[in-house]
């Protein structure tokens, strides 16, 4: 029997009621991994938590605004509690906006992209972070884009957030290396996700499935890629899509 790359291991995926965040916490379970879903919306990752437990896996769907300390703190607490341990923190939820010029984003828009996107995953790193050095390993994963590469006109409030991102996992990572804990991000280019349509970027586009980039994502976290720390690895598709 091969041995399953996550067996025993606890994963957080934050935004894991629909997307890529689904997908991811879809593939960990099926890779071994005791899976830790939050959302804002709890009838979506409920739903994902019984998918993954009528295949024989261990799931746990916690309501959380990832830029809420309180939630986050709640959320944290009850993986521990439940599961004994944090292994790997995925930083993936986030918010989006049609394309809109600098002049005309209201302050308040671009305060909360920020406060989901970026502050969000500063939040929930802090929370785990001392879990993680407790037990002298862990893999905080980072979901940014390709858009986070390059600034385009009308895509300032999302792609300066994913920008950070890059930057934060750098940090993260050069803060964690002494304690056995290690950071990576993706930056995924077009994917198929309601998002993507929500904001009207769907349309005549060669998507990539959330799925594959859930397949990066298994990678990225396993005893596979214990030599990638402080990276940034670009998923762009076969059709070399940007992202939003």
């Amino acid at each position: 029997m091969t041995m399953k790359r996550l067996a025993g291991r606890v994963a957080i995926v934050t935004g894991a009621g629909r997307g890529i965040g689904r997908a991811i916490a879809l593939r960990y379970s099926h890779e071994g991994a005791a899976v830790v879903l939050a959302a804002r919306t709890p009838a979506q990752i409920d739903e994902a938590a019984a998918e993954i437990e009528s295949n024989g896996g261990r799931a746990l769907a916690i309501q959380c605004d990832v830029s809420s300390e309180r939630d986050v703190d709640h959320l944290v607490e009850a993986a521990a509690q439940r599961f004994g341990r944090i292994d790997i923190l995925v930083n993936n939820a986030a918010v989006n906006l049609p394309p809109t010029d600098l002049t005309e984003v209201d302050l308040s828009v671009w305060r909360n992209v920020i406060d989901v996107n970026l502050t969000g995953a500063f939040i929930c790193t802090r929370a785990v972070l001392p879990h993680m050095k407790r037990i002298g390993s862990g893999v905080v994963l980072i979901l940014s884009s390709v858009g986070g590469r390059r600034g385009a006109a009308g895509r300032g409030p999302y792609r300066a957030s994913k920008a950070a991102l890059i930057n934060f996992t750098e940090t993260i990572g050069a803060e964690g290396a002494e304690y056995g804990v290690r950071a990576v991000c993706l930056c995924p280019g077009g994917v198929d996700t309601d998002m993507m349509r929500e904001i009207g970027m769907a349309r005549g586009r060669e998507l990539m499935k959330p799925e594959q980039v859930a397949d990066v994502a298994a990678f990225a976290v396993s005893d596979e890629a214990t030599t990638l720390n402080g990276v940034t690895i670009d998923v762009p598709g076969t059709a070399n899509t940007l992202g939003g």
